[in-house]
């Protein structure tokens, strides 16, 4: 299908503007949701470059006060939250623009929960009714706009933000968390390196897969998540092989769309040992998810093999049987250069128990096929780490 053909609106699970050059109805949307003064909120990063001075100046060209605020980490903290809240605050702003990869999306978020709360951030952490403690009208208004095909925060009512008192990732949510207006535009997704779209491709690939793999009870969830990996499968190799292909990269943002909207489905033991892993070595999110993907895969067979099959026969594999999918994991890991152990990222398997216990205690590890245990867990990372399949 022509990149032409691949522009739409839907309303699914929020409001979506999905095709290229439609970055150009930013301003438009934060009107929309009647913002005066949105702070746009990204990365240092992209921070510099062209995309994000353009987009706050179409903003201002509009009539709009946009700030801009970038000082976040890779996996962002309490403190990074807190920064944007000061900086939102003192800049009078009344909206928010989250632009940008996973973690500007997620600082962003949060920042807008936060905007109008008085208890700690870590009071809304996802456990139980804590997201009752929100007050509502505090939350400000958010549009997001992604610019990697990975994390799909824009679809999200959640956010992972780091602990770094305590060396954990902690899922921060609230319902109106979810941003009320996206714009997916493929084309500012052109300029990602190699590795980042395929990193960021990789954690797509395992939001839809745990999605699928999640035992709980959800068919649009699974449906979703079928169509997400067959679009993975088509047009990942080509994004990370030609970065300006536009046919390939609207597909990979609506993938990694459908993956974080899939796992309302549930998550697994992907992101159960990535969470701690990425808390405890502050290593890129995705990457961790890509390497830990056919250990987890291999731990949980015997009760996904039903489904593994037939997701295999309608993405069109020759061998569509487990072991069949098991070894397209990885040939396109390997295709797109992704390490197969932990160690080639410099994680070693010192903290094993810890990392066991951490998984155990992670929200994802509750949508796992399989309840593993600590020193289950421990074993499928030392296996991530040594390369044992």
């Amino acid at each position: 299908m022509a990149y032409e053909n691949l522009t739409g609106n839907w309303n699914y699970p929020n409001s979506i503007r999905a095709g290229a050059g439609r970055i150009r109805e930013l301003a438009d949307c934060c009107k929309q949701l009647g913002m005066k003064a949105p702070l746009l909120i990204t990365d240092p990063g992209l921070a510099e470059l062209p995309m994000v001075s353009e987009a706050v100046q179409s903003c201002n060209d509009a009539g709009l006060n946009c700030g801009l605020f970038s000082n976040i980490k890779g996996n962002p903290n309490g403190d990074n939250v807190m920064d944007g809240v000061a900086a939102y605050k003192e800049g009078s702003h009344d909206g928010v623009i989250a632009f940008g990869g996973g973690s500007g999306l997620d600082a962003a978020k949060a920042v807008a929960l936060m905007v109008g709360q008085d208890r700690p951030l870590w009071d809304f952490e996802d456990v139980g009714d804590n997201w009752t403690r929100v007050n509502e009208a505090g939350v400000a208004p958010i549009v997001a706009v992604p610019t990697t095909a990975g994390t799909g925060s824009e679809v999200g009512r959640a956010s992972v933000i780091t602990d770094e008192a305590n060396h954990v990732k902690k899922i921060i949510f609230h319902p109106k968390m979810l941003p009320a207006l996206v714009i997916l535009d493929p084309e500012l997704t052109t300029g990602l390196p190699a590795k980042v779209t395929a990193a960021t491709g990789m954690d797509a690939l395992s939001h839809n897969l745990e999605a699928l793999c999640s035992p709980f009870y959800h068919p649009m969830g699974e449906g979703i998540a079928v169509e997400g990996i067959r679009l993975v499968k088509e047009y990942l190799p080509t994004a990370v092989a030609d970065g300006n292909n536009i046919d390939a990269r609207m597909q990979m943002i609506v993938a990694s769309a459908m993956g974080a909207t899939a796992f309302q489905k549930g998550l697994g033991g992907m992101h159960a040992l990535a969470h701690p892993l990425g808390a405890l070595y502050d290593a890129h999110h995705g990457l961790l998810n890509a390497i830990l993907m056919p250990y987890v895969l291999k731990a949980n067979r015997e009760v996904i093999s039903e489904r593994i099959e037939r997701t295999a026969r309608y993405i069109g594999l020759e061998d569509s049987s487990f072991d069949g999918f098991l070894n397209w994991v990885l040939a396109l890991r390997e295709e797109l250069g992704i390490p197969h152990t932990l160690a080639e990222i410099s994680i070693d398997a010192s903290q094993a128990e810890k990392v066991g216990v951490m998984a155990t205690e992670d929200p994802s590890a509750g949508g796992n096929p399989i309840p593993f245990t600590a020193q289950e867990y421990s074993n499928i990372f030392t296996n991530a780490v040594q390369g044992v399949l």
